[in-house]
């Protein structure tokens, strides 16, 4: 089954239970990957999560419902999961820009968001040149914290994270963790690191680790830091800049993956960054932990 049939496959899943318990665990079954992954996915190419493309799903079907049934608040709150007729009407005016009551005045405009759908749009270009490297396992020292998905968090806290860090003491103690040379197995100054082995709490809340890290010399000693064991793995690695990681990492999920013979590992991503210059022009390289996909 090809990647696009897969996701469609969980979205198919998703629209027959609007009206009721949502899983995405059993989406993630129907897309072949992890609950992280999928929601990952889901977020690099539809720029929303997955409980936010249900929210609004919901609300559209809760809507067409009002004007065309005669069908009670409290009842369509209860059927599209909300604890309450507030909480339901609150989350109405957020989409619709009116409440419940006032979407049955005749004349008054509702927003419509429609069923997704995945394909194949390949679109090309020199940025997607990768290569594609085996190496064993390493250590890192990482200073990580907990993040969520939710409402995009994750985009707006992880580059705060960064900041923040880049200003303390701290990260220079974490730069000489590394003897004052690029990572052996890396090329690395420093890396980000995204660890997903969160238990999972709330699928539609999920949280995942993110740190800033460097590569440990053999041996070496994480001090302060959490010391991590980054495992063996093939890799496929993305030339980029600051300026366009996130760009480049969308284009991998939404043009490369369904593009290639391979599919994403269960294990961490890094962002490679180089010693010397931190400006936005200055060279990175993202390297996604793959799999040759099973026939």
């Amino acid at each position: 089954m090809e990647w696009s049939d897969r996701m469609n496959a969980a979205i198919s899943y998703i629209e027959a239970n609007l009206d009721g318990d949502m899983d995405f665990s059993e989406a993630a079954k129907k897309a072949c990957c992890s609950v992280f992954h999928f929601q990952r996915i889901f977020m690099v190419v539809m720029d929303m999560t997955p409980a936010e493309y249900v929210r609004r799903r919901r609300l559209t079907l809760a809507a067409r419902e009002l004007t065309s049934t005669g069908a009670k608040v409290i009842d369509l709150a209860v059927k599209y999961g909300y604890d309450s007729p507030d909480s339901f009407t609150r989350a109405f005016r957020n989409v619709h820009g009116v409440t419940p009551q006032a979407a049955r005045t005749s004349g008054v405009k509702l927003a419509a968001f429609p069923r997704v759908s995945f394909r194949v749009e390949l679109k090309g270009g020199s940025d997607m040149d990768y290569t594609i490297i085996e190496k064993k396992g390493f250590d890192i020292a990482i200073n990580k914290r907990l993040f969520t998905t939710k409402d995009g968090q994750n985009f707006i806290k992880i580059p705060q994270f960064w900041q923040e860090f880049m200003k303390s003491p701290d990260y220079q103690t974490l730069c000489g963790l590394g003897g004052g040379k690029p990572g052996k197995i890396t090329g690395g100054g420093c890396l980000g690191v995204c660890i997903d082995d969160e238990p999972i709490i709330d699928p539609q809340n999920y949280k995942f680790y993110y740190g800033i890290a460097v590569e440990l010399p053999p041996n070496g000693k994480a001090g302060k830091f959490e010391k991590y064991a980054v495992p063996a793995a093939t890799w496929a690695v993305f030339d980029c800049t600051l300026d366009n990681l996130q760009d480049i990492t969308k284009k991998i999920f939404s043009e490369w993956f369904p593009s290639t013979g391979y599919e994403h590992d269960a294990k961490p991503e890094l962002e490679v960054y180089f010693p010397g210059d931190f400006s936005g022009a200055a060279k990175a390289q993202i390297w996604i932990p793959v799999v040759k996909k099973k026939k």
